[in-house]
């Protein structure tokens, strides 16, 4: 979810949301929905406003008797006449919250056991709702969580875990999968397949992974007291890891794919060192020779719009529009131009799908309306709304949406929200498996070089591929042999497959390297060792295995890459799975003619005389 700071407009600060209860919110809300041009036009002190509804909260939550019987006959019938007014005044509002609070207070079954935090989180989102889809309310803890997310970190033990059950789908326990680079975890020495036996004196075999990674994160500088139990060994020890900022980058991986052609998985968010992640992985991969560049924006949901700008403007001509906002707010409306005089001229191939939302839409219809990239994939989220954070009081925050986005073009991101059904918003109409190759119902629009665009759906790839589509027999098969894998993969790292033991992997992760065709290289015999692991320790069919015999190489040559580079590096054995991401280099150059054809458009609309 994006946003600007009222305070930083120019920088473009952007944020994101989720949502709880505060009583001032409530009400300063309730105002808007039923005088929000009023509101406007009579510029309305936000502070005076907050200073009454904490003077409305503080008696509408009294629970003496006095409050909840004040309501008399007389009273009621007036209000019946009242309703019959159609002007909104406050104190009518004041009146309805009130009633319904001490309704509730006194009546519902519930009674002091009512999580008052959650009745109002819900009914302040419940209402910004019917406004549009992505303003919302965050209590003082969650908006502390949500600041987190954005500075592109958390606090914990810097580890991926993942449980492992027996045949009968009950959980055994959670083992470390991988650590990252310099994190906690890490220095304390935790390795692949590492069970973890108790945190904190808590027992925790037998608990998934959720679980134990809710008690593995806490504040920084604060003690996770774990005890492991080495796969190798089966020797139990204890290890103390001090917790404490763990990096999430947007760049999840970054690499030659191919020789000459760079590949950046941009899908972790758009954060405050987005731009800096971006920067370091260019320079690396034009010191191993890059010339052609995929840029891969699947599940990336969007983040800071101000990072997408830095990273359009990487490869826009100065002057040449990245996007404009569009609100009702003074300040809000004004298009934002590349200032870069030098910019990459690398041939790009852009890689959405359906989870490509927000920031990351901005990004890829800047380079697609200018005919700057080709977006390769399937069609993105939708989401095309700005949202403005209003800090409130004791910590918490409300998003609201204040502007919309357009690309260079003219088009509308937002996709439509016209019913106020959140569930239809997000599922496509109920359905998740909508066919994403059809057009938006937008305005035609067109790219510098005249090439034919649509809006008010989100960004319609150049070439649509989908990805790999399993059927439900695969998927039933697939979930079987889950379990199978990860413990096959585990004994095959620690040398416990006889036969096998040139794959073992005991030794800590060698970070920031490349995959080559022959690590890990699977062959039939490994297959046919599985086909017995699974079938006499987890009743699998040698059938099964039989059908699955390229999925099964493929996770278990990605397991043993996870124990040996961690799983930053594991994401390379996918890729080379993937009919996207092939699809996209195969199109590179025709990339390379759109970026020619697009640069002679530009430059002669700009040598047109205004």
């Amino acid at each position: 979810m994006d946003t600007f700071s009222n305070a930083e407009a120019t920088n473009l600060i952007a944020f994101s949301s989720n949502g709880c209860y505060h009583f001032s919110a409530f009400l300063y809300f309730w105002l808007y929905l039923y005088l929000g041009d009023f509101l406007v036009i009579k510029h309305f002190n936000f502070s005076a406003v907050i200073l009454l509804s904490l003077f409305i909260s503080t008696t509408s939550f009294s629970q003496s008797n006095a409050v909840s019987k004040f309501r008399d006959e007389k009273s009621r019938t007036s209000r019946a006449v009242s309703e019959k007014e159609t002007n909104v005044t406050i104190e009518r509002i004041e009146s309805d919250v009130a009633d319904a609070l001490t309704i509730i207070q006194d009546n519902h079954f519930s009674g002091d056991d009512l999580n008052y935090n959650g009745l109002f989180s819900t009914a302040i989102d419940t209402m910004l709702h019917t406004l549009d889809p992505h303003s919302n309310y965050f209590d003082a803890k969650q908006f502390e969580e949500f600041r987190t997310d954005q500075s592109s970190q958390y606090f914990g033990i810097g580890a991926t875990i993942n449980h492992l059950r027996d045949k009968d789908g009950k959980v055994i326990a959670t083992f470390i999968k991988a650590t990252f680079d310099g994190a906690p975890a890490n220095r304390a020495g935790l390795r692949y397949a590492d069970k973890i036996v108790e945190v904190n004196g808590e027992s925790v075999l037998g608990k998934d992974y959720s679980y134990v990674r809710d008690r593995l994160r806490g504040p920084r500088g604060t003690v996770a007291k774990l005890v492991v139990e080495r796969y190798g060994t089966k020797k139990r020890e204890p290890v103390e890891i001090i917790r404490d900022a763990v990096s999430t980058p947007s760049i999840q991986e970054g690499y030659m794919v191919r020789p000459g052609i760079g590949y950046i998985a941009m899908t972790g968010g758009f954060h405050r060192t987005t731009f800096d992640e971006f920067q370091s992985e260019i320079a690396k991969l034009k010191a191993n020779g890059m010339k052609q560049l995929v840029i891969d924006l699947r599940f990336n949901g969007g983040g800071l719009v101000n990072q997408a700008y830095y990273v359009a403007n990487n490869y826009l001509r100065d002057g040449q529009t990245v996007f404009t906002q569009k609100g009702r707010v003074r300040g809000a409306e004004r298009a934002y131009p590349s200032d870069n005089r030098n910019p990459d001229s690398t041939p790009l191939v852009i890689l959405v799908n359906g989870a490509t939302a927000s920031a990351s839409e901005i990004l890829a219809g800047a380079l697609q309306d200018h005919d700057r990239a080709l977006i390769v994939g399937e069609n993105t989220f939708g989401k095309g709304l700005v949202q403005n954070p209003f800090p409130l009081e004791y910590g918490s925050m409300l998003l609201l949406t204040i502007a919309k986005y357009e690309t260079p073009s003219g088009r509308l991101i937002q996709k439509d929200y016209s019913d106020g059904n959140l569930y239809n918003y997000y599922t496509n109409g109920g359905s998740l498996n909508e066919d994403k190759s059809q057009k938006p119902k937008g305005a035609e629009k067109r790219t510098d070089s005249g090439r034919i665009v649509y809006g008010g759906g989100g960004i319609t790839p150049d070439i649509f591929i989908k990805p790999e589509e399993l059927t439900d027999e695969r998927r039933r098969i697939i979930g079987k042999l889950s379990d199978p894998l990860i413990a096959f993969s585990m004994d095959l790292a620690y040398g416990k497959i006889k036969g096998f033991e040139k794959y073992a992997v005991d030794r800590p992760i060698r970070y920031n390297y490349d995959l080559v065709g022959t690590d890990f290289a699977i062959d039939p015999s490994l297959l046919n060792a599985f086909k017995s692991y699974a079938g006499s320790k987890y009743g699998v069919k040698a059938g099964d295995v039989e059908k699955e015999k390229e999925y099964i190489a493929r996770i278990v040559r990605t397991e043993l890459a996870t124990a040996a580079y961690g799983t930053r590096t594991s994401q390379q054995v996918f890729n080379n799975y993937d009919p996207q991401l092939k699809r996209a280099i195969e199109e590179l150059p025709k990339a390379k003619q759109l970026a020619l054809i697009g640069a002679q458009a530009a430059s002669a609309r700009s040598s047109k005389p205004k």
